[in-house]
């Protein structure tokens, strides 16, 4: 390498580093008190009794039923939203791939909730569509004779999976459209030629073809769905009981309800850790295909 070269490599890495250097300490503050926090016996009730705990608060979350319970119906909803925008995601995109009028139009209006605030979706499906008494859902029930459901109450999960799918589903569309205009046009037309019916195509041209993009959309889904929390406070509060508490909700009860700082650090570290194992098992599995050329 000539001395040029190192200079410029040299020059770069000054220029970055205040950056990087910014970045890290915006990280490795709130970890550090993470981490003391989770070794202290601190109750905000009683703020003067202080003490330190060792590995007390990770043993008392770890075995608490409350925790199984919560990884349990946070994987539940991980992977059935992980499923459900999959599978329609492939579907639609490959409906809307093809020429028809109000193509750009019908795209647009398919990618737009993926930029509605989780909140603001939260809210609009649970005062608008799922109230059972003045949703839209209930109006429809009404309309042919059935009783309306309350969903909240009666499956409030489901309606969870529901919510939290249509706030993905445009983010799946959107990745598998894109990667649907730069499939090879003539394959498809040679199939189409040689007399393959369109469920053929689908199965051995549009699928493979979809293999990186549906990789890349479940490793980013499967990330951020780990730390869905603003949807289950916005509409059930992690109830009926504990139906819909996940692991980032109950690391709030256990600060902000039970103010006790100690089991939710020892909580947010936890999560932490499986949101890494996750992912380190995700790019296992899919990191060969999205490298491979």
């Amino acid at each position: 390498m000539s001395e040029a070269a190192r200079e410029s490599r040299r020059a770069g890495r000054l220029t970055a580093s205040p950056a990087i250097l910014l970045l890290f300490i915006w990280m490795i503050v709130p970890l550090a008190f993470t981490v003391y926090f989770s070794t202290q016996n601190y109750l905000l009730l009683d703020p003067e009794n202080r003490g330190f705990a060792g590995l007390e608060n990770f043993s008392y979350f770890l075995s608490s039923s409350s925790f199984l319970n919560s990884l349990l119906i946070t994987l539940k909803l991980v992977g059935s939203v992980l499923v459900i925008t999959v599978v329609l995601g492939v579907l639609i995109s490959v409906l809307v791939d093809a020429k028809f009028p109000g193509q750009g139009v019908v795209r647009m209006l398919l990618i737009s909730p993926f930029f509605i605030m989780p909140t603001v979706s939260a809210l609009i499906w649970k005062n608008l569509l799922m109230n059972p008494v003045s949703g839209l859902f209930a109006w429809l029930f009404q309309l042919v004779g059935l009783t309306p459901i309350n969903w909240f109450s009666d499956w409030p999960l489901l309606s969870i999976i529901i919510i939290v799918s249509w706030e993905w589903l445009p983010f799946a569309i959107l990745i598998f459209v894109t990667s649907l205009q730069s499939m090879d046009q003539e394959q498809k037309e040679a199939a189409q030629m040689d007399g393959a019916t369109p469920v053929s195509i689908f199965r051995y041209l549009t699928l493979p073809h979809l293999a990186r993009p549906i990789a890349v959309v479940v490793m980013v889904e499967a990330i951020f769905l780990l730390n869905i929390f603003a949807e289950i406070f916005t509409t059930t509060s992690g109830g009926p009981g504990d139906a819909t508490t996940n692991v980032p909700y109950l690391v709030f009860t256990q600060a902000l309800l039970e103010f006790d700082v100690g089991t939710a650090s020892a909580g947010g570290l936890v999560a932490v850790v499986l949101a890494n194992l996750v992912a380190a098992a995700l790019l296992r599995v899919f990191g060969k295909s999205l490298t491979q050329a």
